[in-house]
């Protein structure tokens, strides 16, 4: 069947306004049904300008409805004068390059509030460590590329020495069972509830993805993601899991969303920088509101996305059980790539939390090392200075460019050495010492959260570069 060919003049002739609807609805026509014959197209959108209302929340159409009933507004956006409130913890730990990046989202129309976590450091938009607090407006690079990613630990009921003691049976259980990167996936795939979402059958860009991200189901990605065996030292004799204080072998993981994740904030971002376009220096602090089509179907795909994170951790969980041929004693897991709808002050707001642990009163979550330091389950204290967050990990003390140019094979493998840890894979620029001092970022951070338990690195599994 040729491909579909449609005019501005077809749709005037339908009764359409002239106007931006008119290359949305052509956009979206050709898009989801460029192989369709085009007096049924038009059919379709005869229909949806009869009855615009009907159509608001449909995936294809919803874009057309909206511009009929009340068109989004682009316009170019200024910053504020002044910064809403903030926080930095451990500021003088912090380079400035992350420090300005916070400032200048604190002058975002939308901002209400702000924090910087003592591991932060330099990212795009809003800085790593950074926590922001808008009204009704979603900032994809607020989230970050990397939607949802999490960590997350299982706690077994096995002596720390077997892990010396098996170490070349650990070490291939993670050859065997773990995937990294862009191309290696699991030979056999497990189906998952993930896919059954509406959110893969309504929202078009997403279900185009659904494949990819079926086959990636259970992999992790390249950079600084992981999946270690280690030691955890339950410290809190009121701990949760009821667990008796004592050493136990953990598996602590640490990765995203996959090619979902990456391609919903790309396609998004782009949405919302010719909505709400910035001043140069805050151009990726564009914002999606949440009262419009493209803020709402964002919504749902970074949700979907965070949900399909955490699935992805549960399969690889799953899989180094079954080897380990144990059931976990406890489970501890956090986003620290997202956004939550929470009450700040009496109101709701949207809570960008990007490289930052939710931290509320009571809430668990882990906060990493670096491959040769420990990491550490907390419990939040809910302070409202940081907007109920803490760090997200150790925060990177050299760039990767530096980190390559700085450190050596030989440096890694001597540090390696010291600290008893086996790592598989793993580039230069994950270096241990390209981060920051775990301790220091613990101790600057005492008044958001409680420390329960501690997970030492043993056997580290990355991506091979």
């Amino acid at each position: 069947m040729a491909k579909l060919k449609l005019r501005g003049k077809d749709l005037i002739d339908l009764g359409y306004p002239q106007g931006k609807v008119i290359s949305v609805a052509i956009n979206a026509m050709l898009s989801n049904y460029k192989r369709e014959r085009k007096d049924k197209v038009l059919q379709r959108l005869k229909t949806v300008l009869k009855n615009p209302e009907k159509y608001i929340n449909d995936g294809i159409m919803g874009k057309i409805a909206e511009e009929l009933i009340a068109p989004v507004k682009v316009e170019a956006q200024k910053l504020n004068n002044t910064r809403a409130p903030f926080t930095i913890f451990g500021e003088n730990e912090i380079d400035e390059a992350a420090k300005h990046q916070l400032y200048t989202a604190l002058k975002l129309p939308v901002t209400k509030a702000g924090a910087l976590m003592p591991d932060g450091h330099h990212g795009y938009g809003l800085p790593i460590g950074g926590v922001l607090a808008t009204e009704n407006a979603v900032i994809p690079y607020g989230v970050g590329v990397d939607i949802g990613c999490r960590m997350c630990l299982s706690v077994y009921d096995l002596a720390p020495s077997y892990i010396e003691g098996s170490k070349d049976k650990y070490v291939q259980m993670l050859r065997d069972h773990t995937k990294f990167g862009g191309y290696e996936v699991h030979k056999q795939q497990v189906d998952n509830v993930i896919f059954e979402r509406d959110e893969f059958k309504t929202i078009p860009m997403v279900k185009k993805l659904k494949d990819k991200a079926f086959k990636q189901l259970g992999s992790s990605g390249g950079g600084n993601h992981f999946v270690e065996f280690g030691i955890v030292d339950i410290k809190d004799e009121n701990n949760e899991f009821n667990l008796p204080l004592g050493q136990y072998v953990g598996i602590l993981s640490h990765s995203g969303s996959r090619g979902l994740g990456a391609n919903i904030a790309k396609h998004y971002t782009k949405l919302a920088m010719k909505q709400t376009p910035l001043p140069g220096e805050a151009k990726h602090l564009a914002w999606l509101d949440l009262n419009t089509h493209d803020g709402q179907e964002y919504w749902l795909a970074m949700n979907l996305a965070g949900d399909y994170a955490s699935a992805c951790h549960h399969d690889i969980h799953r899989r180094l059980s079954k080897a380990l041929g144990k059931r976990p004693l406890a489970v501890v897991e956090n986003h620290h790539n997202f956004a939550w709808k929470e009450v700040i002050d009496g109101q709701e707001m949207i809570v960008h939390r990007k490289g930052a642990t939710p931290a509320q009163e009571g809430v668990l979550g882990i906060i990493p090392g670096s491959m040769t330091a420990p990491g550490f389950i907390v419990r939040g204290k809910g302070s409202k200075q940081s907007l109920n967050s803490a760090s997200h990990g150790a925060g990177r003390l050299l760039s990767r460019r530096k980190a390559k140019a700085q450190i050596t094979k030989s440096d890694i493998k001597k540090v390696l050495q010291d600290h008893g840890v086996t790592l598989l894979g793993g580039g230069i620029d994950e270096a241990p010492m390209a981060y920051k001092d775990i301790n220091k970022v613990m101790a600057n951070q005492t008044e958001l959260v409680d420390i329960v338990g501690t997970f030492v690195p043993k056997i580290v599994r990355m991506d091979s570069n």
